[in-house]
């Protein structure tokens, strides 16, 4: 179905939408990572602000529940390195200007981890492995109103390894090659939410989600993607939910073993056709509670409020 015009009622569906989304440092994961015993990360442990990376890597390490704020632009030195996040973290920016520069984070194992409303840029140089967030075998993983510009390296997010119970919302894609991959993998286990996403002028992985046991993707945005969009990789069972896709060559891509049903979905401007459901895919709603917003008003909502907020923690 091909529409174009957005709903005189995004406005005020945005301002309902963004006062429930604009919550306390300490707020829990949806989604996935709702399950499993939760994703709290850092709740009910020390709270510390950080402005250097020699403290942000040194409480990254500590044991136990931290809150760790991060304030103004962090410069990380050496370049490239993924600092390495321990279990039970929250990594959260001040208002709307903390900037993760020159590096990113690696979680290798961990779990209950939320990393909010951060801008990270230049992980590394392009002929490197090295992404802005890289998760091998980890669970419980909430990555919320971040944005990705500016991009080096190899990719923004990449969820590897069986890293699983994974919520992605309401992040900024911009400007890179390889956007958001998942899998890495041979088994299908791996279960995630990604939700009110923009992926912006991006080629390929948006996401790319490879062998998931359950990929649940709805109210995207996804504008000016050059190679494919949602993309249900292997024997991914993906349920695809009120994505607005403008402008997007392959919006809606599956492999012939893939489980795919999509529902709901606007497709706009220069894109290609989505292809047709492949079987019948997994209810979330048997999993978690969640609501759906208009697919018409997903671009107001999402250009408003994705990325770092200012009202988000202070």
């Amino acid at each position: 179905m091909r529409l174009s015009a957005v709903s005189s009622a995004a406005i005020a569906l945005t301002v309902q939408y963004a006062s429930l989304a604009f919550a306390a440092c300490d707020d829990v994961a949806d989604g996935f990572a709702s399950l499993n015993g939760g994703t709290t990360g850092g709740q009910g442990g020390s709270e510390v602000t950080v402005n250097n990376v020699d403290d942000l890597r040194s409480y990254l390490a500590e044991e136990g529940a931290y809150i760790i704020k991060v304030e103004g632009t962090i410069t990380v030195d050496p370049a490239g390195e993924e600092l390495s996040v321990s279990n039970d973290k929250t990594i959260i920016g001040v208002g709307d200007s903390a900037h993760i520069d020159q590096g990113g984070f690696g979680l290798d194992g961990t779990s209950n981890v939320i990393i909010r409303n951060l801008r990270i840029t230049n992980p590394g140089d392009a002929e490197s492995d090295h992404d802005s967030i890289q998760a091998d075998g980890s669970s419980n993983i909430w990555i919320d109103h971040c944005l990705f510009d500016e991009p080096t390296g190899d990719g923004l997010i990449d969820l590897r390894k069986d890293t699983t119970f994974f919520t992605v919302s309401n992040n900024i894609f911009r400007n890179h090659d390889k956007a958001f991959g998942i899998g890495w993998t041979d088994n299908v286990i791996a279960e995630g939410t990604i939700h009110h996403n923009w992926f912006d002028g991006t080629n390929q992985r948006n996401p790319s989600a490879d062998n998931l046991l359950h990929a649940h993707l709805y109210n995207n945005y996804l504008t000016g993607v050059t190679s494919y969009g949602h993309y249900a990789r292997g024997s991914t069972n993906a349920r695809i939910e009120n994505v607005y896709f403008s402008d997007t060559s392959n919006p809606i891509t599956a492999d012939e073993d893939a489980t795919l049903t999509s529902t709901g979905s606007v497709v706009d401007g220069d894109s290609d056709e989505p292809v047709a459901d492949q079987g019948e895919a997994f209810n979330p709603a048997d999993l978690y509670e969640y609501s759906l917003d208009e697919t018409n008003d997903v671009p107001s909502i999402v250009e408003g409020n994705a990325g770092p907020q200012a009202g988000i923690c202070s």
